[in-house]
């Protein structure tokens, strides 16, 4: 695990995650979920829009015998929250910068999060603003579409707190700063 999906577990665990259920947003490959099941966690639904990830997916399940335990869909919540049921947990990792909607994204997120709900951004910050500005330029020029924000993270935890969900963990690494959520 990279050291912000190690705060992410970190901040999970510390609050008990014995026989819980998660849901990850955009949970990628699953490092996370594995983790979180090897931890403890009883099952982990993963919600992705990209069908990337499906052969490396299978394999980590296989190798670590998790297959069982998680239920991979496709499905974009922030367009159909209706379609997705609660969770002791919700994740979201690396999610909310490739999505132009946070209000929405974090809005559907919050709404399923029974107990906790982590999730990580970019710092936003002239530096990360510019390096974000530079990679959606290159994008642009080369006809692909997919774009990456620094969303204002006061404004990302307003709409987590429409929830019920008040901020009680917050780690900065480099280039990712998690944010812990409980109800």
């Amino acid at each position: 695990l990279s050291r912000s999906s190690r705060a992410i577990v970190s901040f999970l665990t510390e609050r008990g995650i014995e026989g819980a259920t998660v849901l990850e947003i955009g949970g990628g490959v699953g490092e996370i979920q594995v983790e979180l099941l090897r931890r403890g966690v009883a099952r982990a639904t993963n919600l992705e829009i990209s069908t990337n990830y499906e052969s490396q997916a299978a394999q980590l399940l296989e190798r670590s015998g998790m297959q069982g335990r998680v239920e991979r869909r496709f499905l974009d919540i922030a367009q159909q929250p209706e379609d997705v049921d609660g969770a002791d947990i919700v994740v979201l990792h690396r999610v909310v910068c490739c999505y132009p909607d946070y209000e929405r994204l974090l809005g559907a997120a919050g709404s399923k999060a029974h107990r906790l709900l982590v999730f990580s951004h970019p710092p936003r910050n002239v530096a990360t603003r510019t390096v974000l500005w530079w990679e959606n330029c290159l994008r642009r020029l080369k006809g692909d579409s997919f774009r990456t924000f620094a969303h204002p993270p006061a404004a990302m935890l307003a709409v987590l707190g429409q929830s019920g969900l008040r901020s009680t963990y917050r780690w900065r690494g480099f280039g990712w700063c998690v944010v812990g959520l409980e109800h």
